[in-house]
């Protein structure tokens, strides 16, 4: 448990400029303690607590403003940065080192009990206010823009845009670093 716990500080030191030390990520990083609560509430539903988790994930909701389903399966690594309005649906499965900022959400488009919501790849960075939604596969190391709408697979290292993207790539295809900005 301490070896995820240095994972993740060093995670959020690595991908977030602003951070000056551990100290401060522990004592102030809601996407952090919303990832650590959540493994919590996870643990609890691996192991049937269904009512206990739910409780304990709302609580998690109320004190960091991101969403995580008991459910929902996160990889090693993982850094949500100013996550408020983040939701992660019951069925999200993430996998290890993906960067997510605020208002992302993995959400369903069915109300039938199957898996509904996306499965994100290794090293995917999920733009401010992205949309992924229903059972659909993320390959590794995709970039999805801020605001991208996505219903459909993304290979592994394409570039998925949202309309802001899309009308910045017309003045400026040559940088793809400006599209996240």
């Amino acid at each position: 448990m301490l070896k995820r716990i240095r994972e993740d500080l060093d995670a959020a030191i690595t991908r977030d400029p602003a951070a000056r030390s551990k100290l401060e990520i522990v004592l102030a990083y809601p996407g952090v303690h919303a990832l650590w609560r959540h493994r919590i509430s996870h643990w609890l539903w691996q192991r049937k607590f269904f009512l206990l988790a739910r409780i304990y994930s709302n609580r998690n909701r109320r004190r960091t403003g991101i969403e995580i389903h008991p459910g929902a399966q996160i990889g090693r690594r993982c850094f949500i940065d100013h996550g408020m309005g983040v939701v992660i649906g019951e069925t999200a499965v993430i996998g290890d080192d993906v960067m997510m900022y605020h208002g992302v959400t993995l959400g369903g488009r069915t109300l039938a009990k199957i898996k509904r919501h996306p499965t994100i790849g290794n090293g995917v960075v999920l733009g401010a206010g992205a949309t992924v939604l229903g059972d659909i596969k993320v390959g590794d190391n995709a970039l999805i823009g801020a605001n991208a709408i996505v219903t459909k697979n993304v290979a592994a290292g394409a570039i998925v845009m949202g309309p802001a993207e899309r009308h910045m790539a017309k003045q400026d295809l040559a940088d793809p670093e400006l599209w996240f900005i």
